[in-house]
């Protein structure tokens, strides 16, 4: 276990100031620090690459070392600027990675997370990045050292922290919640009014595993679910691929994190114009599933946004009144079609995760009876 308070008078002696990354669960009650510095100090990306770049610049401007967290799945999207940037052999800029380091051999983990945690250090081997491994207090001596390598030889640096290493030490009063509809309750009515045939790919995080778990205790059986375990920011992309070559009826249950992180997915489906995608943002401008830290989705206007896109409609939810109403009238609209639902944090308890991957695969894929 290593205290929050430590891991950042390590940093601080090393004169590292600035932050940016995307949330992840491992590292919560780092985020938890981080909530408090201006945005000078801290801003959290919508997608690894960008923090990467985010933190190159920084660099640029002040010399100093910049702190990029990010989990290590998320370590894909980073990989073009740390290789075509920040590499040694290209502008040789010295970063500093924080990952939180899901699926580690000694951490049991879902399949998805497991196949990542596996390869993470062999990636960062093959990126040349050297790294140190956080599990007790005294692997802080490991990890001041190779910061100061990072500045001695302007390189990239990280290092991997399993889960619960971290600890914080105090309560966080949780912020009040506006008299919005709850993701669950949308996603109840939803399934009770969606066509028998239709297909729903739904996105990472609470997400999916609410409407797996909706599904079998209401024993509901309208559409088919593919739920997307991994790949955060690309549950559009896989529908609209899906759309194009398909007459069925598809729908994607979205959110804002994941809309922020690949927000070119939009204009792709605008673009195309399908009329059979129907596209669906549960938008309550965190990232709930991690611990709860803020997205940049507020104060955008979706409605503005996806028409000039090429979306041909938009909906909007926040309550429940004349929920049922709004939600048939969003299904009969033709495509690309977008509802924006605004929800509040808070999801149902002691929820399942998708097991069997490619048992849901084959179901997804299968013809109706």
């Amino acid at each position: 276990m290593i205290l929050v308070n430590k891991l950042i008078e390590v940093l601080k002696k090393n004169k590292i100031e600035f932050f940016t990354g995307v949330p992840d669960s491992i590292l919560k009650n780092f985020s938890l620090y981080l909530e408090k510095l201006p945005k000078q100090m801290h801003v959290i990306a919508t997608n690894e690459g960008l923090a990467t770049s985010l933190g190159i610049g920084y660099y640029l401007s002040t010399k100093k070392i910049p702190c990029i967290y990010l989990q290590n799945s998320g370590l894909s999207n980073a990989i073009n600027p740390l290789i075509s940037i920040a590499n040694k052999a290209v502008y040789s800029i010295p970063l500093f990675l924080m990952i939180g380091w899901r699926g580690s051999p000694k951490k049991f983990d879902e399949p998805q997370h497991n196949a990542k945690g596996k390869i993470t250090t062999k990636l960062l081997k093959l990126l040349k990045i050297e790294y140190c491994i956080l599990r007790e207090e005294e692997d802080l001596k490991k990890l001041n050292k190779i910061i100061k390598t990072a500045k001695k030889n302007q390189s990239i640096v990280a290092c991997l922290v399993e889960k619960n290493t971290l600890k914080f030490g105090q309560i966080i009063n949780k912020k009040k919640e506006k008299n919005y509809i709850f993701r669950h309750e949308f996603i109840e009515e939803f399934l009770k009014l969606v066509p028998k045939k239709s297909k729903i790919i739904s996105t990472t995080g609470f997400t999916s595993r609410e409407l797996m778990d909706l599904r079998k205790k209401n024993k509901i059986k309208n559409g088919k679910d593919f739920y997307m375990v991994g790949g955060m920011g690309h549950s559009a992309s896989v529908a609209s691929g899906y759309a194009l070559h398909s007459k069925k009826k598809i729908f994607c249950l979205d959110g804002d994190g994941s809309i922020l992180m690949h927000m070119g997915a939009l204009r792709t489906i605008g673009y195309l114009k399908k009329k059979n995608l129907s596209h669906i943002l549960l938008n309550n401008n965190s990232h709930e599933s991690v611990g709860g830290q803020p997205t940049s989705a507020f104060g955008i206007d979706f409605k503005k946004l996806c028409i000039s896109l090429g979306y041909k409609n938009y909906f909007f939810i926040n309550n429940k009144k004349n929920l049922k109403i709004k939600i048939k009238s969003f299904i009969k609209s033709k495509g690309p079609s977008f509802l924006e639902v605004k929800i509040n944090n808070g999801s149902l308890k002691n929820l399942s995760r998708p097991k069997n991957l490619n048992k849901i695969k084959k179901n997804f894929m299968s013809t109706y009876d």
